[in-house]
C-alpha cells in the first residue's frame, strides 16, 4: 500500500512540474554570445507580437533565435543579420523601427499630438482669462442683493 500511494504522490508531482526548452547553443566565442544575445532582444517574435526572441517560447522564436546564433557564428554583421529578418518576416520583426517615409507618423505622431495638446490648452486658458477679464466684480451692493435674494428664495 506504501508503494502505491508513493507512486500516486510521485505521478501527481510529475503532473505539476512544467519545464520549458532552453537554448544550448555553443559559439565559438563570448563575444559572438554577447551579440547574438543582443540582436535577439532586439528583434520581435513574429507569433507572439509582445515578446522578443530571447523571451519568447514559441516554435517560430526558437528557430529564429537558433538562426540569429548561427549567422553570427558564420560572421554575418549585425545589419546584414537584421536585413534578413526583415526581408523575411517585414519590419515588424524590429523593436526599434527605422526612420522612412512610411514611418514618420509613428516617430512624429506623439510630437505632433502633444503640440497639439498644447496649443489646445493655451487656446483655453486664454479664452478663460478673456472671459475673467469682460466680467467685472459685483458692487458691495449687488452683492448684498444678491445675499437677500438667495436667502428670500432658501425660505
Amino acid at each position: 500500500m506504501k508503494g502505491f500511494s508513493a507512486l500516486v504522490l510521485l505521478l501527481s508531482m510529475a503532473s505539476i512540474v512544467n519545464a520549458t526548452p532552453v537554448d544550448t547553443y555553443e559559439f565559438k566565442s563570448v563575444d559572438n554570445q554577447k551579440r547574438a544575445l543582443s540582436l535577439a532582444h532586439s528583434l520581435r517574435c513574429p507569433q507572439c507580437q509582445n515578446q522578443n526572441l530571447i523571451d519568447s517560447n514559441s516554435p517560430v522564436a526558437q528557430d529564429l533565435r537558433l538562426e540569429v546564433y548561427q549567422m553570427v557564428d558564420e560572421g554575418k554583421g549585425d545589419d546584414e543579420i537584421v536585413e534578413f529578418m526583415t526581408s523575411r518576416y517585414g519590419e515588424f520583426v524590429l523593436y526599434k523601427p527605422r526612420m522612412e517615409a512610411k514611418t514618420y507618423v509613428l516617430w512624429l505622431g506623439p510630437i505632433g499630438l502633444l503640440l497639439f495638446g498644447g496649443l489646445i490648452g493655451f487656446f483655453f486658458i486664454r479664452k478663460q482669462r478673456i472671459a475673467e477679464a469682460n466680467n467685472p466684480e459685483l458692487s458691495t451692493e449687488e452683492q448684498q442683493e444678491l445675499d437677500r435674494l438667495l436667502k428670500r428664495d432658501a425660505k
